[in-house]
């Protein structure tokens, strides 16, 4: 059976507002929700198609492939790949928002439990987020690298899995709200009866409470403790950068959801080039005789040494430049280059010999400044080296 289109299944022209496409799925949504279908399978049926349709529609990319390539060009885009596919909790957790249990609480006399689904809690405290700082050698941010770590947090309890129960039958459903996690309240009203859902606050909306606690967490069902972590480090990132680990923080209380790490990047200094961007920097110091005559050096890179060769008559202040032998862009194909920065080394003690030969070199019409034109000034130079 082929797919209905999904500007039709939500009653909406391809020129549709983001904010009209989600008024429309609330529409349908709410004219086929289960709670107020019971038993009805055609209208679970729309429910579903719906939701698929809204997750290509509300979805910028996957909404400019449809209309360009129809259901072809989101085969596999949406949950289940077709509307009978997709999964009921899925729907109520991905767009909870739209149509939360208070909403069809109130519409619907609050009769049904799948409308909870959209709201119900997590069970236990989500953990906090944990920030670290990450120092990073020029080797290692040029090539990206795995880095294992040893990180001091909180992490679950492997005595009681993490519930914070002495064993499992020291877990019972909350008096107050019947195990889920939540409270409603019924007033009268001159509209009829209107309902209202709050979190449980005798379990926190957790749906359960714990008779007797874990002797070794304590009930909390996480310890601190230190565990090692892995960590990809990208290649290119530079000072300041953030990297984010998800679930890799704090564990929650009582199974809640684990916080985040996130890892904030430092570098280490080199002891003989730095950094511009993508590009790398590095004083070169000749001698007055190697500028004249011209020579062969040696000189530090990102990934070793390389020679390079210095013709006869270097100007201070010339820049050589490597290509490619800088740092790569995250996530792209750009790499910087090393610049080279000449500078003449003036001796500052002089022997009386040496004083009488360079007294007489002065003389010579070769050792008279003459610079023409292709001998760029200081801030021409400086904008070759960075652009």
């Amino acid at each position: 059976m082929s797919k209905r289109d999904y500007y039709e299944i939500l009653g909406v022209t391809k020129s549709a507002s983001a904010d009209e496409i989600k008024k429309a799925y609330r529409k349908v949504a709410m004219q086929f929700h289960p709670d107020r279908n019971p038993g009805d399978k055609a209208a679970e049926e729309k429910f579903k198609e719906a939701a698929e349709a809204y997750e290509i529609l509300s979805d910028a990319d996957k909404k400019a492939q449809y209309d360009r390539y129809g259901h072809a060009g989101v085969s596999g885009n949406a949950r289940g790949g077709h509307p009978g596919g997709m999964n009921m909790d899925d729907i109520f957790s991905q767009f909870g928002d739209i149509f939360g249990e208070d909403i069809f609480g109130s519409f619907f006399g609050g009769g049904g439990q799948r409308g909870g689904r959209g709201q119900q809690r997590a069970r236990g405290v989500r953990g906090s987020n944990l920030r670290i700082k990450l120092k990073l050698n020029f080797e290692e941010i040029a090539k990206g690298c795995t880095k294992n770590i040893k990180v001091k947090k909180y992490t679950p309890c492997t005595t009681c899995s993490g519930s914070g129960a002495k064993d499992k039958g020291s877990i019972q459903a909350c008096g107050t709200c019947g195990g889920s996690g939540q409270v409603r309240r019924v007033q009268n009203t001159f509209l009829g009866q209107m309902q209202t859902v709050t979190t449980c606050p005798t379990c926190n909306g957790e749906g359960s409470t714990v008779t007797a606690k874990c002797t070794a967490c304590k009930g909390e069902g996480r310890v601190y403790a230190e565990e090692t972590v892995s960590i990809e480090i990208p290649a290119g990132v530079q000072e300041g950068m953030q990297l984010t680990i998800q679930g890799k923080g704090n564990a929650g209380e009582r199974g809640g959801m684990p916080g985040d790490l996130i890892i904030l990047v430092e570098e280490e200094p080199h002891k003989e080039l730095h950094r511009e961007g993508l590009n790398v920097a590095y004083e070169l110091h000749l001698s007055f005789s190697d500028a004249v005559f011209g020579t062969q050096v040696e000189v530090p890179t990102i990934d070793g040494r390389a020679k390079i060769k210095i013709p006869a008559g270097t100007q201070s202040g010339k820049i050589f430049r490597l290509k490619g032998k800088g740092f790569p862009a995250v996530n792209s194909y750009e790499k910087g280059d090393q610049l080279i920065h000449v500078n003449i080394w003036t001796p500052q003690q002089v022997s009386a010999e040496e004083k009488a030969m360079l007294e007489k070199l002065s003389h010579s019409p070769n050792f008279k400044p003459h610079p023409d034109k292709n001998d760029r000034n200081f801030f021409d130079k400086i904008r070759e080296m960075f652009s």
